[in-house]
């Protein structure tokens, strides 16, 4: 299975944001290339939040480019054959810490948002940290950081706050 068509059938079972899914997956309809970088009317992104529920807190990173507080993600690559896959690597990638487990059921939430490559159609995992798990800053961030969950509102936009209260309620 192409990941093109791994993104089809998450979208097609993920039961939240039906309208957002509609747009999402006629995206995908319209544009055989929606999945890369390169369709520039848009294109499929996948990030996690990486949770660490035993001590209260989500890791975020200072996206070099934006200047805001996101969670991991970014763009899929041709080696990933899923759309979780693409989450895990970027929340992997992102944050430096090894043995980071999805939270099983599939995306927790959908945030479509304009950047300066392009419309993103974010498919947002959580992640859960090991314990004790240390962070290391990427070359795609300024900074990396934990926060606890009542302090996100105060540095993230409200795209994070609904996606940490999404996966929080997955708990």
């Amino acid at each position: 299975m192409s990941l093109y068509d791994d993104a089809v059938l998450v979208l097609k079972n993920y039961e939240d944001q039906k309208e957002l899914r509609q747009i999402y997956l006629d995206h995908l309809a319209e544009h055989p290339d929606g999945m890369w970088k390169a369709c520039e009317d848009g294109h499929i992104t996948a990030s996690a939040l990486v949770i660490d529920p035993e001590q209260g807190r989500v890791l975020l990173t200072l996206h070099r480019k934006l200047r805001m507080w996101l969670q991991m993600g970014g763009h899929c690559e041709p080696a990933d054959d899923t759309l979780a896959a693409a989450a895990l690597r970027e929340g992997t990638e992102e944050s430096g810490i090894a043995g980071l487990g999805l939270l099983p059921g599939g995306p927790v939430r959908l945030d479509r948002h304009h950047t300066p490559c392009a419309w993103h159609l974010d498919v947002q995992y959580a992640a859960l940290a090991p314990s004790e798990a240390v962070e290391v800053i990427s070359d795609e961030s300024l900074d990396l950081r934990w926060f606890g969950y009542d302090e996100v509102a105060t540095v993230a936009d409200e795209s994070v706050v609904r996606l940490m209260k999404a996966a929080r309620a997955r708990l």
